[in-house]
């Protein structure tokens, strides 16, 4: 079965569809969220950030600080009266030799009581689609987390890139859901606005996560140095019914991650907690189309390119499946503003390496198709003429000559006549079919152009239509070949039938037209002149095994050859005599 451009475009969209089931360009699918999707948007003023920045560290000291000091920032941020206190800081464990912080933080949480304290579980390292189940817990240590108004996870869990695009809602602990850090302030927030939050209006896929549609870059959110809020400079009342997210804000704590619009300036984890609860806040949710509705908009868009592809040429196809990335490109962009994120990660490569495939399926088809016209239409005429033909399209086929310097061969077998009286009409082809392809090979091993057999005659062309450099001499080798190989033939047909057969060959070398000569219907490609007129009368002077040559020819290659001298002849349609030589060998 001959294998066409539909089979080709239908494999390549079954192996997308395969890769996409299987995940494997998952990563090309973030590209295009990460630079097409993903836009910048303004802060919400709602969440304010106090930094535990390099200037409050030289402030307080190296990390950690005493517990004292987070004590005196709850119990100041709780005179203004914000709306949730968290704290992206874990403290795990009682201090070793100061309980008198510990009670200090304790209290100041309790009376607050809306305080939040981060907790953090260890996973297996592969885990199965489903609720996620915690191997091992970081706790605050129980009377802290006792005097918390909640507790919340703060695991992040990176994409293949090392670039966080999803977060983890809750995971299971000893049969106890564990809510994410930034859903537990959210949903605190909420009741303290007197609003309701259900945990059903997120879009989770099969490991329980949602995506984040990040506000901005790394220092988009107002982020206020611990410092200032402890010295003062920065009031209390300034935090009124906000969230404030209290974390590390400096490199050293290593708390930083890559996030898809700066993939190379990685953003800090309470800035993440920020812009999910932006985008919980203005419930910019993004759902995730199923795999098996991106695997229908991928064979959509094959099959709307396989159509363009064998209706129009390939500029035009080109250019159309170019707007129609643009078009998927803008239109997930639309969508995902809507909400909606679809797969184009898988579409976009496959169209472009359909165009890939498309190029070198119509180059192989071409190829393959000089190639079938070549061995079919050479075998009436020169290949040399195919090629021209094939190279110039509908230029070659014009009617027309050029006017050259050429060589032109004309052989005949003599004797034929006597030996298809003696033998059978099948046995008279084949007898002619070896002598005419003896000719032939010998003909076009000396870079010659056959063209045409006349009955069993053939005449060939030197010089037309490649350029040959020393063509007479080229035919000259071209006629002793053929000589020497009519030998073994000879010997053959006396063994048969008791007779055999030789040639007769002319070569003359001259200006003469080539090209197409004919009608627009039916033309050939040949020579015409008094060039070709000569040789073949040449060729009909010539006795059995005899090469006659012209002057002209004789004078190009007689130092190179052994010819005798024939005298002057006449021949039909020249008044004057033309000097001829027999070619008796090569030097």
């Amino acid at each position: 079965m001959r294998i066409k451009l539909v089979h080709m475009i239908a494999l390549l969209t079954a192996v997308a569809v395969f890769l996409m089931y299987k995940g494997t360009l998952d990563t090309m699918d973030y590209f295009f969220q990460d630079r097409f999707m993903q836009k910048e948007s303004a802060a919400d003023t709602r969440i304010a950030i106090i930094a535990i920045d390099d200037e409050s560290v030289n402030e307080f000291g190296s990390w950690p600080w005493n517990r004292s000091v987070h004590a005196q920032l709850i119990d100041m941020l709780a005179e203004g009266k914000p709306a949730v206190i968290a704290f992206d800081v874990t403290f795990p464990v009682p201090s070793a030799d100061d309980t008198s912080s510990d009670e200090a933080l304790i209290a100041a949480a309790a009376n607050a009581g809306n305080v939040v304290m981060p907790v953090y579980g260890t996973f297996a390292p592969s885990a199965k689609q489903g609720a996620i189940e915690a191997l091992d817990m970081s706790d605050p240590f129980p009377a802290l987390k006792e005097a918390a108004a909640a507790v919340g996870h703060i695991n992040t869990i990176p994409d293949r890139d090392r670039v966080v695009r999803n977060s983890l809602y809750s995971f299971t602990d000893k049969g106890e859901r564990v809510e994410s850090f930034s859903w537990v302030v959210y949903r605190m927030f909420m009741e303290r606005m007197g609003r309701s939050a259900n945990a059903d209006m997120l879009p989770l896929d099969a490991f329980g996560r949602f995506h984040i549609p990040y506000t901005g870059r790394p220092g988009q959110y107002e982020a206020i140095p611990y410092s200032a809020v402890l010295s003062g400079e920065v009031p209390a009342d300034y935090f009124k019914d906000r969230i404030v997210l209290v974390g590390p804000y400096a490199t050293g704590f290593k708390d930083d991650y890559l996030t898809p619009l700066q993939v190379k300036s990685p953003m800090y984890g309470v800035e993440i907690h920020a812009n999910i609860i932006q985008a919980l806040l203005e419930g910019d949710l993004k759902h995730e189309l199923d795999w098996k509705w991106n695997a229908l908009i991928l064979l959509l868009a094959a099959a709307l390119a396989c159509f363009l592809f064998r209706r129009w040429n390939m500029v035009i196809s080109f250019m159309a499946v170019a707007a129609i990335i643009a078009s998927f490109i803008l239109g997930s962009s639309y969508l995902y503003d809507n909400g909606l994120i679809i797969s184009i990660g898988y579409v976009v490569p496959l169209l472009i390496v359909s165009c890939i495939v498309v190029v070198g399926f119509h180059y192989m088809e071409e190829l393959l198709e000089r190639r079938r016209v070549t061995d079919i239409f050479g075998r009436y005429v020169a290949p040399e003429v195919v090629n021209q033909i094939l190279k110039n399209g509908e230029e070659g086929l014009k009617l027309g000559g050029t006017r050259r310097k050429l060589t032109v061969l004309f052989v005949d077998i003599r004797g034929f006549t006597p030996l298809s009286e003696r033998a059978e009409p099948e046995e008279i082809v084949e007898i002619l079919n070896e002598y005419l392809d003896l000719a032939a090979n010998c003909i076009f091993k000396h870079d010659g152009t056959l063209d045409k057999f006349i009955g069993d005659a053939a005449m060939a062309i030197f010089n037309a239509p490649l350029l040959l450099k020393d063509h007479p001499m080229r035919a000259v080798e071209a006629a002793w070949a053929m000589k020497e190989g009519s030998a073994a033939l000879e010997r053959k047909l006396v063994e048969r039938f008791g007779f055999g057969v030789k040639f007769g060959l002319g070569i003359h070398t001259g200006s003469a037209v080539f090209g197409n000569i004919g009608s627009k219907s039916r033309m050939d490609y040949t020579a015409i002149g008094d060039t070709v007129n000569t040789a073949a009368r040449l060729e009909s002077n010539a006795k059995p095994g005899q090469i006659i040559l012209s002057d002209a020819v004789y004078q190009a290659v007689k130092d190179r050859i052994k010819a005798g001298s024939l005298g002057e002849i006449k021949v039909k349609g020249k008044e004057q005599g033309i000097t001829i030589y027999e070619l008796e060998g090569l030097n």
